[in-house]
């Protein structure tokens, strides 16, 4: 139970970071991280993480904690998560969760089903199944086991695929049937939730302009420092946001001018299943959509002091 935290999603280059840092300034808080790739510590510029700047004003967890070859999920970020804030709130300060991973908030929010533990053995096999028969076979294969999470999950998707097949065959019940059964509550207490919308054609500007910055700041060489750990390419940091393009260019598979391209379009796309994920699965927290960062700050404020 927490006297109060602030939840703040929102797709990216949406401003998350800025506000949440001077949200904490004005509240005496600390900011968690709640971006899958933010968690990794090979990727500081390509994810978008604070700059040490921004880290050395107010204190920042879950920021790359995580190696490359650690596959991350929504229940080891949500007991690091409430360690975090269980830690910032007996210290007085106010907890607050930003980020852009929206599976992260529903877990805080909502709790994590009792799921036990699958055997490695059971994980790899899937995994190298998945990989040898590709994403749309083994979409099949997992309706057959598990229909109702099958019908909700893209044919493209091989990382909730692989899980769903994995927890199946490991526990002889379907991965839904766990999430359905047995939530318990993760995160109690008095909890202010925020999302922000900004207009579509806005927050595609501000992605393309993000993405020349970091590319200015070095985001080649970042990529270039990944792939000389020669990680497994299923891996989810082996999956962010401009790594797979600029990859492609360092392995001289396209030209500098296309793997961009891919990367901005790449960027667009992913804001865009954000806000939908938005729109559809946080229909009960405080949206904003103005474009003026004094303006959001203040309605945020407003809504707390309520």
């Amino acid at each position: 139970m927490v006297e109060r935290a602030v939840l703040i999603a929102g797709p990216t280059a949406s401003g998350k970071s800025a506000l949440a840092l001077s949200l904490a300034e004005r509240l005496g808080g600390e900011i968690v991280n709640a971006d899958s790739m933010q968690l990794y510590r090979e990727l500081r510029l390509l994810t978008a993480r604070p700059s040490p700047g921004d880290e050395a004003r107010i204190p920042h967890h879950l920021y790359g904690v995580l190696p490359g070859d650690s596959p991350a999920s929504a229940g080891i970020w949500t007991r690091l998560a409430l360690d975090a804030i269980a830690d910032i709130a007996a210290r007085g300060r106010v907890p607050i969760v930003a980020g852009g991973t929206g599976l992260y908030f529903r877990a805080l929010t909502e709790g994590l089903a009792p799921i036990p533990d699958i055997p490695a053995g059971i994980r790899a096999d899937v995994r190298a199944e998945v990989a040898m028969i590709g994403p749309e076979r083994a979409h099949g294969l997992l309706a057959g086991l598990d229909p109702e999470l099958a019908a909700v999950l893209r044919p493209s998707d091989p990382q909730r695929i692989a899980r769903g097949l994995e927890v199946a065959r490991a526990t002889g019940r379907p991965l839904s049937l766990w999430q359905r059964e047995g939530q318990v509550p993760a995160l109690a207490g008095n909890l202010v939730k925020v999302a922000l919308a900004p207009e579509r054609e806005a927050l595609y500007a501000r992605c393309d302009a993000r993405f020349d910055a970091m590319m200015a700041q070095g985001a080649l060489d970042e990529t270039s420092a990944l792939m000389a750990l020669d990680l497994d390419p299923s891996l989810p940091v082996m999956k962010a946001l401009g790594v797979p393009p600029l990859g492609g260019f360092l392995a001289g598979e396209m030209p500098l001018e296309k793997a961009v391209f891919r990367a901005k379009a790449d960027t667009r796309a992913y804001a865009k299943r954000q806000t939908t994920w938005i729109n559809n699965q946080m229909i009960t927290w405080n949206r904003i959509n103005t474009k003026d960062s004094e303006r959001i700050l203040s309605e945020i404020l407003s809504i707390i002091d309520d």
